[in-house]
């Protein structure tokens, strides 16, 4: 068996695994994309307390920021067309974007793993038609796509997630399958097939693990996409239903009045494209430790 096996069997994996993250701080725009995720993170974990107010209460509409509230609090990005507090739907739209972007991801994932194993490992009519079926799907704008599914079923946060995944898993079954179509030549898989192993069993435990860094690195730039679709399937109405805050939603309510007041809009697009960029940072430092690896 190849050196290649050794971590899907040595015991110190998970160990190692978890040097080899810490590594993100020898890359710069790693670093800075992992502090921008943090950032987030931390905000949408401690929104009830960071919060100034409850984000669907209305106070006095239309003010800029940094004007003084009623209650004598502060509204520091200002408050919308209806009264509320714009930072306080920020840091609670970040629970909503945090909680859909990474579960939809999953999925997706989930379902184009697995077709890509089947694909890359199994060949034959299994390849045929799960390839055949990807090509299909994605000769469709992804963007008709979201919308077609959106429509039929409604907008809410499940139907975000079925979205994404119907229309991500057959980019994913690709590369996947590409990865296996190599890996499965490999000597440690033909040691599992000479033991008699199943053919789930070699392609989840010795042939998924030693496929795991470009999918980590494609994982990173695909929540970036996702939390973009998110966005856009809010600006048009899509997204998840009123009131709760949702950054894309936020543009869209506020888009007919952007030029006399920008900060409704400037704020949110702002939120969403400092997250994609911390993803895609992240990202080129996965990618730059992969190459050192």
């Amino acid at each position: 068996m190849t050196d290649s096996a050794l971590p899907t069997r040595s015991p110190g994996f998970l160990l190692r695994n978890w040097r080899r993250l810490a590594l993100i701080r020898e890359s710069g725009v790693g670093t800075v994309g992992l502090a921008i995720i943090l950032f987030w993170c931390l905000l949408a974990l401690l929104a009830p307390l960071i919060a100034p107010y409850p984000p669907n209460s209305q106070y006095v509409p239309f003010q800029v920021p940094g004007v003084t509230a009623p209650d004598g609090g502060i509204f520091w990005l200002g408050t919308d067309h209806l009264g509320r507090d714009i930072l306080s739907r920020l840091v609670w739209g970040a629970r909503t974007v945090l909680f859909y972007a990474p579960l939809a991801t999953f999925c997706a994932y989930a379902v184009g793993i697995v077709m890509g194993l089947a694909a890359g490992y199994k060949r034959g009519w299994i390849d045929d038609v799960l390839s055949r079926a990807a090509d299909i799907i994605l000769s469709f704008p992804v963007l008709v796509l979201y919308v077609v599914v959106i429509t039929t079923f409604g907008a809410s946060g499940i139907n975000i997630i079925i979205a994404v995944t119907f229309a991500s898993a057959p980019g994913i079954m690709r590369i996947v399958r590409g990865l296996v179509l190599d890996l499965r030549t490999r000597d440690y898989v033909a040691a599992a097939q000479t033991r008699g192993e199943s053919a789930w069993y070699i392609m989840f435990v010795e042939i998924l693990p030693n496929a795991r860094g470009p999918l980590i690195v494609d994982g990173c730039l695909r929540l970036g996409y996702v939390i973009i679709t998110i966005g856009v399937l809010g600006f048009l109405g899509l997204g998840l239903p009123p009131p709760d805050p949702d950054w894309g939603g936020m543009v869209n309510e506020t888009r007919g009045m952007a030029m006399v007041f920008p900060h409704m809009t400037i704020f949110p697009c702002i939120a969403i494209s400092s997250l994609v960029l911390g993803f895609n940072l992240l990202a080129d430092g996965l990618r730059e430790i992969s190459l050192k690896d």
